[in-house]
């Protein structure tokens, strides 16, 4: 099982996404004690699989289909090492910058000569947005920011929805002066599926999806207004504003940076699917599955599932999310683990990547 089904139908010869949507703090925390062990992570843009280092793995495995995805952590990995942590800020895009030229060439130092080449064919972009704000789902959102998004509301309005509020004042903020019928209509029309799936994530993505999208995104949307705090939200930030404001996202923050640079030699890269990690007949102590059953047909889902199980050593925790496909532990491999119900509603509540309808903490039985 060296293939992905996923691998025939998406394109991943482009930047999908250009920083982590998921939030690493309720991910590191649902992995628990893995110090001195073996995890794997799906690599996305790398910020993920840089996080799990703070929790003081003796590796991280992180795999990936896309050589562009990869490239976004190689080129992480140099900027770590040669830049100072308010300038990593400005090279990602989270901060102003005017120096990302400078910035990136010196991030570029002594990385392979593929990623180097990569990075450097997109040196306008990333001097105009960072390198977190060059993918293909980021431009997505800077549409919507800059085009649509000012035909609904203010940007005063904008700046009122990260003002620190009780749970109270959150619900009745969004409901009298941000929940107004233009932004639902503008919510149903740019997150429709079709337009999604045009601008936003691949089609193929949407194969297993169930529902709306666009009425999904307007439950996650109250959820990250109302249940969670948005001045804490750096997902949000970057949404509505195009930067990070006070919150970052967990391997950005100044407290990490050291740590996850000391221990970059961790990261064993491996580009090429999960499906291909588990046919080394290696074990691991935990599973950064991020949504990846969401792209699978259920049969799919289980065979992959199953395949997981046996590179998982006993106790191992397999963390995943789902946004509209529902995946959880298929009914055949049900006595094989436990899901980790107090867990999942705990960190759930605090979930800051708002756009998945579900949080999924598994734990291997020993």
């Amino acid at each position: 099982m060296g293939r992905s089904e996923i691998e025939g139908k998406a394109d991943f010869d482009h930047i999908r996404y250009a920083q982590l949507w998921e939030d690493a703090d309720v991910l590191t925390e649902a992995l628990g004690d893995c110090a001195g062990g073996t995890l794997v992570s799906i690599c996305s843009a790398g910020d993920n699989a840089l996080a799990m280092l703070t929790l003081d793995p003796a590796k991280v495995v992180v795999v990936d289909l896309s050589p562009a995805q990869i490239a976004c952590l190689r080129l992480r990995i140099g900027a770590y090492r040669a830049l100072t942590h308010s300038e990593f800020l400005e090279l990602t895009g989270s901060r102003p910058s005017k120096r990302r030229a400078e910035l990136l060439a010196r991030a570029l130092q002594g990385v392979d000569a593929e990623t180097h080449a990569f990075w450097t064919g997109l040196l306008p972009e990333v001097s105009r947005h960072g390198i977190g704000g060059i993918g293909k789902f980021e431009r997505y959102f800077r549409i919507f920011r800059t085009w649509l998004l000012p035909l609904v509301h203010s940007r005063r309005r904008i700046d009122e929805v990260f003002t620190p509020r009780t749970p109270e004042a959150r619900e009745a903020f969004f409901e009298t002066r941000f929940n107004t019928f233009r932004w639902r209509l503008l919510l149903n029309m740019f997150f429709s599926r079709f337009v999604m799936g045009r601008m936003g994530r691949d089609k193929a993505f949407f194969d297993h999806v169930e529902g709306s999208p666009a009425q999904h995104v307007a439950r996650r949307i109250r959820h990250a207004g109302v249940a969670t705090d948005p001045s804490q939200n750096p997902y949000l930030h970057w949404i509505l504003k195009g930067t990070h404001g006070a919150a970052l996202p967990m391997a950005w923050r100044a407290e990490h940076f050291d740590t996850i640079r000391a221990r970059l030699d961790r990261l064993d890269i491996r580009p090429g699917s999960l499906e291909a990690f588990v046919s080394t007949g290696e074990k691991a102590n935990g599973f950064n599955l991020s949504d990846i059953f969401e792209y699978m047909s259920p049969e799919t889902f289980e065979a992959v599932y199953g395949s997981v199980l046996s590179a998982a050593a006993p106790k191992a925790r397999l963390v995943y999310w789902n946004m509209m496909a529902p995946r959880r532990v298929p009914k055949a491999y049900s006595g094989a683990v436990e899901t980790l119900d107090r867990i999942e509603d705990q960190l759930k509540a605090r979930d800051m990547a708002f756009f998945y309808s579900d949080f999924v903490v598994e734990e291997v039985r020993a």
